[in-house]
């Protein structure tokens, strides 16, 4: 198959498809049709928002459908109509089978994580709270079961330890985008071998993440709280209820106990540090905090205006 002859409906909404819909477009690959999510009231006024990706879509001319059930079948009916070889998908809501088994080439998706490895809504969250040192992206084509299709491209990214989610967010949209681009050349140029992911005993999973989900519990040692706390900063965010005040907590490190006080006990000399007793003789310093209804501060700061009873 020739570039020209190849033609793709790309499916996304959120911004960490965007990248992946541009480097298509850049790259002078056949774009003729993008789906997405219904517009949205968002802002005080409560004004209908266009997603992410349709913004792209309607600055460079691309049709977009906006279908409220991917079921419908005046939808379908209308998708059909493009004609596509290949649908990508990035960050997109699941499909059904009529939808997804529709063109020639199958649809394949861009996952972030390094599959079968954090299959579900959150693989970036997760793969930082459970302390992982390295995950990536993965381009796979769909089936029944959700994220298990046979791989065709894997690239590893490194999580620093410095990374909390938006920073390996950022790192993993753009290599998402690279390795759809890799994977779309691939396929025209008939170079793919998709293989079966491997069957693991106990893969890590990647659940949606609700707000009960982010309460931090300090009964733990201080460096699995430091990596819950930044698997969720600055979204959805971490949270603590100190003093009956339910602050989020944004970051911070890991420091020595100063005694054997009591988990969760609260150490500060209310000017230049805020210290929690965590498990195992450790404490967690916060260093960026934000306070219910207030702005993200920086600790120093935040103490400023804000006395706790607790001294150190």
């Amino acid at each position: 198959m020739q570039k020209e002859d190849l033609r793709i409906v790309f499916m996304g909404t959120p911004d960490f498809a965007v990248p992946g819909l541009q480097a298509l477009l850049d790259n002078g690959w056949n774009v003729v049709a993008v789906i997405t999510a219904p517009d949205k009231p968002a802002g005080r006024g409560l004004k209908l928002t266009y997603s992410p990706v349709k913004q792209v879509a309607v600055e460079r001319g691309i049709p977009v459908l906006q279908p409220t059930n991917l079921k419908d079948p005046a939808f379908q009916e209308e998708l059909r109509s493009y004609n596509a070889s290949l649908q990508v998908i990035v960050a997109f809501r699941m499909l059904p089978e009529a939808v997804w088994n529709m063109p020639p080439l199958g649809s394949l998706n861009i996952h972030a994580s390094l599959l079968p490895h954090y299959r579900g809504a959150a693989p970036i969250n997760w793969a930082i709270i459970n302390g992982d040192q390295e995950t990536g992206v993965t381009s796979f084509f769909l089936r029944h079961e959700i994220d298990t299709g046979d791989i065709i491209l894997q690239e590893k990214v490194a999580i620093e330890p410095e990374d909390d989610f938006g920073s390996l967010y950022e790192k993993l949209k753009h290599a998402g985008a690279k390795l759809l681009l890799d994977t779309v050349t691939a396929i025209v140029e008939e170079r793919t071998q998709p293989y079966p992911q491997p069957q693991l005993d106990e893969p890590r999973m990647a659940p949606k993440i609700f707000k009960e989900t982010c309460q931090i519990n300090w009964n733990q040692p201080a460096e699995k709280v430091h990596n819950f706390i930044r698997g969720l900063s600055p979204y959805p965010a971490a949270w603590t209820v100190l003093e009956g005040k339910q602050f989020k907590v944004l970051k911070g490190e890991v420091t020595s106990a100063e005694s054997a006080l009591e988990l969760s006990t609260i150490q500060t000399d209310n000017k230049t540090f805020l210290h929690i007793q965590c498990a195992n003789g450790t404490a967690y310093s916060i260093l960026e905090l934000q306070m219910e209804g207030k702005k993200r501060m920086s600790i120093q700061d935040f103490l400023r205006g804000y006395t706790f009873q607790t001294t150190a």
